[in-house]
């Protein structure tokens, strides 16, 4: 039973408090507000200055910064593959976001629920921390949900039904591969291989091939621009600018989508491998719904310019990416913000569930 003083402080805060899903991810985050949409999708990177400890920047002006600060600031990211690294500085971004998506309603202390995404295969060390972080932000209740599901509900897939759902999420710091079954996960698979892991790719392969160092947003910039699965109609080019190995001085190379798919040609077939395992360990029944309704990709990773046809081909299976798939996850959360009552069986722990007074 719920104390009535606690149920008269949960409706006062649930009127002046805006519920929030949260895609915490390890490049972005991402906030969804009931009733309203996605209303932030900014860096997971907060400047803090060293010497006295004080947050400088979150976000958007703290991402701007990186490779960019003098000693003493450091331009970090709190999460490391998808997981917490740094609990006071992931809990004051935390507050930031939420304080944020509250600054023009009468909220003075706001205290609102929370559903937040999280890693397949994550400790209950690393979900606690979540929910702490999370808590000390502000949440008066918080809910965690599998980032896989999350991803298969905001592309509306039928999770719910007796019949399997394939979903690959490719985010910044991991990749989840789950099939879903009746509101469950059957078989998953986490990587810490993903579009981090890509960047670092392209630059070991500066280094290695033209003794180049290039900075993280550089290489993610080529990425973006010319990166690639398989062999496109088109050849593509971008400027690859950094710092000579031998010298010092500056350096400019042209490179072509041809190298840069060499450079990350490694990562791309540890991801196909992980999706071909985890079919492999599917029961055939779900094998068989697969077949018909094809691998659904989500993720920022989903959007590499032919993932989907090489993942095809080796998976004999169709394949498609989720409408707006950078979105999928925080989506996700918002579907089940607005229907708690319905999707509580999706969470990660029912213990969270009968917690939250429902």
């Amino acid at each position: 039973m719920i104390p009535q003083d606690t149920r008269v402080l949960n409706k006062l805060f649930g009127k002046i408090s805006k519920d929030v899903g949260i895609d915490l991810g390890t490049a972005n985050t991402l906030i969804y507000v009931k009733g309203r949409g996605i209303v932030i999708n900014e860096p997971s990177v907060v400047a803090v200055n060293q010497k006295t400890g004080q947050i400088l920047a979150i976000g958007n002006e703290a991402k701007r910064m990186v490779g960019r600060t003098p000693g003493h600031i450091s331009a970090t990211r709190p999460l490391v593959d998808g997981v917490i690294s740094d609990f006071e500085v992931t809990e004051q971004m935390l507050r930031y976001f939420i304080n944020q998506v509250h600054k023009q309603s009468m909220a003075i202390l706001p205290r609102p629920r929370v559903v937040i995404g999280v890693p397949c295969g994550v400790t209950e060390v690393e979900k606690r921390a979540v929910e702490d972080a999370a808590r000390n932000a502000g949440a008066r209740e918080v809910y965690l949900i599998e980032e896989p599901m999350a991803a298969a509900i905001g592309a509306r897939l039928p999770v719910q039904d007796p019949a399997g759902n394939m979903i690959v999420d490719i985010g910044g710091g991991t990749c989840e591969v789950a099939v879903i079954s009746l509101g469950g996960i059957v078989v998953s698979k986490s990587l810490r291989i993903a579009g981090d892991k890509m960047n670092n790719d392209i630059i070991q392969y500066a280094r290695d091939e033209f003794k180049l160092i290039l900075g993280e947003k550089t290489a993610e910039e080529i990425k973006i621009a010319i990166g690639s699965a398989c062999e496109q109609e088109e050849s593509l080019h971008a400027t690859m600018r950094g710092r000579d190995l031998i010298n010092g001085m500056p350096k400019e190379i042209i490179v072509n989508d041809e190298q840069v798919r060499e450079a990350i040609s490694r990562s791309v077939k540890i991801l196909v491998n992980a999706m071909k395992t985890t079919v492999e360990q599917t029961p055939p029944e779900l094998v068989a719904d697969i077949m018909e309704k094809g691998i659904v990709l989500s993720g920022g990773g989903s959007m590499l310019r032919g993932l989907d046809k090489v993942i095809a081909k080796e998976t004999q299976m169709p394949v498609r990416v989720a409408d707006d798939p950078l979105t999928a996850v925080v989506r996700g959360c918002g579907i089940v913000l607005e229907d708690l009552d319905k999707l509580k069986e999706v969470l990660v722990d029912s213990q969270f569930v009968s917690g939250g007074g429902f």
